[in-house]
């Protein structure tokens, strides 16, 4: 829950490595709408520490990595954008893009979509306070892979207030920073030759969100790998009302209270997020989606007891404003074309198996069946060791494509 995913969050902090050196450079205009700023230097004996040291600590398992070979400069992108839901709004949105220092002029790309985060600035443009997006960075821009990664909107340096699963901003936030990666690689006189996107819980979602947008913007994605997605957030919170596992994590209260606030800003639904939660918990609730100070212990760790009893019937969840949202939020229910493998592990606390492979068995279950979708077990892994293990073997299938 919340008071547990802080005290994560204070783990993942206690683990990262130093900061990076700060960089005296002004930002670099593009275009109108896109410029960028040198934010760090990391070399390759602390990219390799990260993969060493910092990631067995942060997120529990002992993997083998790739070394790093080069070191790595790290960029903030600011660029603009609008909020699809909210009829085009203008926002400004942030990233990062993570470049090979080495000698060359085209790399392959990687863009990786972050997970659920809990302070705005745990997130890719803030490399030093975001973990995963250190293993991210470390496995693929550490081999001479060029890696971006969009901080979504409302988080980073953007203004609004998040929005968390909202889909359709999420797709927008992620091509967007593709375009503007792009244009700011062209303003270094660089070129990525491949695309491959990957992404890890709520990343894998957004990650199968932005494919769904890039195929039908026509754009090549060569390769698509996620870990612990939950492509299906009707089938994901269900499970946790009405069919709950002995190891569901106490932290997946979160998930209602980020998304119920999210979509009544996005979706433009007054009252939607106080008709969910119970009202003894509205007003902590909503300043723990607007990062207001609160004290986490008195967020309740019981789903009884932070939301209202009616959502416990499925019917009525089912039909309610909120659960006729959550229903549309899914990431796979078309004809997919690219390869994609998405990654669950048997121990997830967050995604049980079958949500692990829903993307994969929905594409076969199409006629005589669609291949494009494999799913594949990383054994009796938790949510964070699921990520921490798919890293290398996302990292052995791109290079082989």
């Amino acid at each position: 829950m919340i008071a547990r995913a802080l005290a994560v969050a204070t783990v993942l902090m206690t683990a990262m490595p130093a900061p990076a050196a700060a960089q005296d450079t002004a930002a670099e205009q593009v275009t109108s709408g896109v410029q960028y700023e040198l934010i760090g230097r990391w070399d390759a004996d602390r990219l390799t520490k990260i993969l060493t040291e910092d990631t067995p600590k942060v997120f529990g398992v002992t993997v083998k990595y790739t070394a790093a070979k080069n070191a790595v400069k790290l960029y903030r992108v600011t660029y603009s954008s609008v909020m699809p839901e909210r009829g085009n709004k203008p926002i400004v949105a942030t990233g990062l893009i993570a470049v090979p220092d080495i000698a060359g002029t085209s790399f392959p790309m990687v863009s990786y979509q972050h997970g659920t985060v809990y302070e705005k600035t745990q997130v890719p443009s803030y490399p030093d306070q975001s973990p995963e997006t250190q293993l991210a960075v470390a496995q693929f821009a550490g081999q001479g892979y060029i890696v971006i990664g969009a901080d979504y909107f409302g988080m980073g340096s953007s203004k609004e207030p998040e929005g968390y699963m909202v889909k359709a901003s999420h797709q927008q936030a992620t091509y967007d920073m593709l375009m503007a990666s792009r244009a700011v690689l062209a303003h270094m006189k660089l070129t990525s030759t491949k695309l491959f996107i990957s992404g890890w819980s709520q990343g894998g979602f957004v990650t199968m969100a932005f494919l769904e947008k890039l195929e039908a913007a026509g754009v090549k994605v060569d390769a698509a790998a996620t870990a612990s997605a939950p492509v299906d957030i009707f089938v994901a919170l269900n499970g946790f009302l009405n069919f709950p596992r002995k190891n569901d994590a106490n932290w997946v209260n979160s998930l209602f209270i980020l998304s119920s606030f999210a979509f009544e800003n996005y979706y433009g639904v007054p009252g939607l997020a106080r008709s969910v939660i119970a009202e003894d918990y509205y007003d902590i609730a909503r300043k723990a989606y607007l990062r207001e100070p609160f004290n986490p212990s008195d967020v309740p760790t019981d789903l009884h007891k932070l939301l209202r009893a009616d959502y416990f019937n499925p019917q009525f969840f089912a039909e309610s404003a909120y659960g006729r949202l959550v229903a549309q939020t899914t990431a796979y229910r078309w004809v997919i074309k690219s390869p994609v493998r998405n990654y669950y592990g048997e121990a997830d606390e967050a995604i049980s198996t079958g949500l692990g492979q829903l993307a994969m068995s929905y594409q076969r279950a199409i006629g005589n069946g669609n291949p494009q979708v494999e799913a594949i077990s990383t054994g009796q892994t938790s949510h964070r060791g699921t990520y921490a293990t798919a890293v290398p073997q996302w990292k052995t299938w791109f290079d082989g494509l």
